[in-house]
């Protein structure tokens, strides 16, 4: 099937076929432009790194699962630079169409693997998540996507960015597939039991633009009649804009430490957002360091107490769905700032989250999202396919 719509990197196309009688056999899967496949290059979004770093000899543990699963692999796909953004607009690989939302972006940094499973040029996609890259991309391609629980998968063979916040994710258009892919990567099967109760962040939702507020409130409904016990809660309690300055001063701090040799040694050629955000990494003192370790054990604390086994909660993935393409630095910056809001628990916690379709504003998609305490993620997963067949 052709890629008229940007997503996979350019001479990056090409198939692999996966072990013959796999639970996966028949699928198809990309792979994010971070993950190591063996003979062809790793190029992070940037023509720089490809230049300087070996071709892989390996497969990524990502990759190889899949394929000893039996999907087959079809090619390498768009991700911002180095994974440092969360629109999706590359300078030198493109910026993927956006199938659902034509003229929008379709999120980042995993934006060619959502933008290819939106479009039905695959069955699933792998991409990672630091500070939204799979979760952002899901809720504007109108995907199935999870975030896993840090720490759980083997992250062998696909780039870093922050490593305390760094996870792989995966895309699928239904929620069968979804399940399906989910079942072998996270090694469990997933149960027909669903949670027992379910919170509503409410200060997410009422950091959300009205109209997506508005928009997910039949699925919020639907939901809650699935779970049978529902009430609010409130996701972060000192404020959706301290975890997100918490998170903002520990990634990009991790970033800097990641690619400051690579920097140094190669003088690699960025967009200046990405410059701007790896300059600001590597000037943050080590009092706001320590304010924000402070932050995330918080944080962590808190989803503890709030989200005990059987219990979940819910919110908005995005505050509003997939903005205009190529709008101006000061416009994207500020929008990045409210969708980081809604995402930085994620790098901070580190708990399990699941965005579902199911939402739209004005025909554009926006997801809802599920969290729930570390290692719940195949409960997740059940609860996104229970809701895809109640």
């Amino acid at each position: 099937m052709s890629d008229d719509i940007g997503a996979f990197v350019p001479g990056q196309r090409f198939r692999i076929a996966g072990r013959a009688g796999g639970p996966l056999a028949g699928l198809s899967f990309a792979a994010k432009d971070l993950f190591d496949v063996a003979g062809h290059p790793t190029g992070g979004g940037n023509p720089d790194w490809a230049r300087v770093n070996p071709v892989p000899d390996r497969h990524a543990w990502a990759v190889e699962t899949l394929l000893d699963a039996g999907a087959d692999l079809i090619g390498k796909t768009v991700t911002d630079e180095v994974s440092l953004g969360i629109l999706g607009e590359n300078p030198f690989d493109g910026t993927p169409t956006n199938p659902r939302a034509p003229g929008h972006v379709p999120g980042g940094s995993s934006s060619g693997s959502a933008a290819a499973v939106a479009a039905g040029l695959c069955d699933s996609a792998l991409g990672t998540d630091t500070g939204g890259s799979v979760r952002v991309p899901a809720s504007f391609c109108g995907l199935y996507g999870i975030r896993p629980t840090h720490g759980r998968l083997d992250l062998s063979g696909m780039m870093q960015q922050a490593p305390t916040s760094d996870t792989t994710g995966w895309f699928a258009r239904d929620a069968a597939t979804f399940a399906r892919v989910s079942a072998v990567l996270l090694g469990e099967a997933i149960p027909d039991a669903l949670p027992r109760h379910l919170l509503v962040a409410e200060d997410a939702f009422a950091f959300v633009e009205p109209g997506t507020a508005s928009t997910l409130r039949p699925l919020v409904d639907k939901l809650a009649r699935l779970i049978g016990d529902a009430g609010e809660a409130v996701l972060a309690p000192p404020g959706l804009a301290a975890w997100h300055r918490a998170q903002t001063t520990l990634q990009p701090h991790e970033a800097w430490q990641t690619f400051a040799e690579w920097i140094e040694r190669a003088n690699p050629r960025f967009q200046f957002s990405v410059a701007r955000n790896l300059v600001i990494g590597s000037q943050i003192p080590a009092a706001e360091l320590a304010q924000a370790a402070l932050v995330r054990e918080e944080a962590r604390g808190h989803l503890r107490r709030l989200l005990p086994e059987g219990t979940i909660m819910c919110l908005p993935t995005t505050p509003f769905p997939a903005p205009r393409c190529g709008q101006p630095l000061t416009a994207t910056t500020a929008l990045r700032a409210r969708i980081i809001c809604l995402c930085a628990h994620g790098g901070l916690t580190g708990v399990p989250h699941v965005t579902i379709p199911g939402a739209t504003v004005d025909g554009n998609p926006v997801g809802l999202s599920i969290i729930g305490a570390r290692g719940s993620d195949a409960l997740l997963v059940a609860v996104a396919r229970a809701l895809a067949n109640g």
